[in-house]
């Protein structure tokens, strides 16, 4: 079962949506939860980011390119890129068994897979780009989250990038098609749609489906989510704006 949501198994509303037509939450069906990002939070890293969104905060921290240790796991023609997800053990309202599970470890080979397509892996070989990835707070959609913080941080690092890597999640509820789903609806919605892509260059880089949509729903889930993931798009480069404004 999915730790980060199992604790409102005892929870679970009567409905998803309000009486007047909105979630529970009070957004509207393409509404994105408030999204803040900041860049460079840590002075010991090579490059950091912090994304509140929502009540998700994560924090992301990448060092390298660096030697790798042991020196077998080297790529002789790119650098080998590691991603690490956790959540902490106070991230949900039930305190969660700290250390790795099954879907942390997934995720964080999730994650890996959405950035590697915007990274210059092969002006590095033999070295190693290390990705740590921490949840503080938990409300849904930490995977798109991750992704989009992650993104910053690589670029914070000073790597070469053929793009940011943008995320978000649309889905199905009670029927109907959503954007960015909480908690609770991606518990008890019928269908979960992340992906992430590269903006500029029109490329998508991650796409998941839990549950089933029509063909129909399908394309407008997706077309709202790279609608949204442009606006998100945005809200990074402005965030790598403010870090770097003199």
């Amino acid at each position: 079962m999915n730790e980060e949501m199992s604790y409102m198994l005892e929870k679970k509303p009567e409905k998803l949506f309000r009486d007047d037509g909105k979630r529970l939450s009070g957004r509207d069906l393409f509404e994105l939860r408030p999204i803040k990002m900041k860049v460079g939070i840590l002075e010991n890293a090579d490059g950091s980011a912090f994304i509140e969104w929502g009540k998700n905060k994560i924090i992301v921290a990448v060092y390298g390119p660096r030697e790798i240790h042991p020196k077998h796991m080297a790529i002789p023609t790119q650098a080998r890129l590691r991603c690490r997800y956790n959540m902490a053990a106070f991230s949900t309202s039930e305190r969660k068994k700290p250390g790795p599970d099954r879907r942390s470890i997934e995720l964080s080979k999730v994650i890996r897979e959405a950035l590697v397509p915007a990274l210059l892996l092969e002006k590095f070989p033999k070295t190693v780009i290390d990705v740590f990835i921490e949840v503080l707070e938990s409300e849904g959609g930490t995977r798109v989250a991750s992704i989009t913080a992650a993104s910053l941080a690589l670029a914070d690092s000073g790597l070469p990038m053929k793009d940011l890597v943008t995320a978000v999640a649309a889905g199905k509820i009670d029927g109907k098609i959503v954007l960015d789903l909480d908690s609770a609806e991606d518990m008890y919605g019928e269908a979960d749609l992340p992906i992430a892509i590269m903006p500029r260059r029109k490329e998508i880089t991650l796409i998941q489906m839990d549950g089933k949509m029509t063909p129909q729903e399908l394309r407008l889930a997706l077309g709202k989510a790279i609608e949204a993931c442009q606006q998100i798009y945005e809200m990074q480069k402005r965030a790598l704006l403010e870090r770097y404004k003199i």
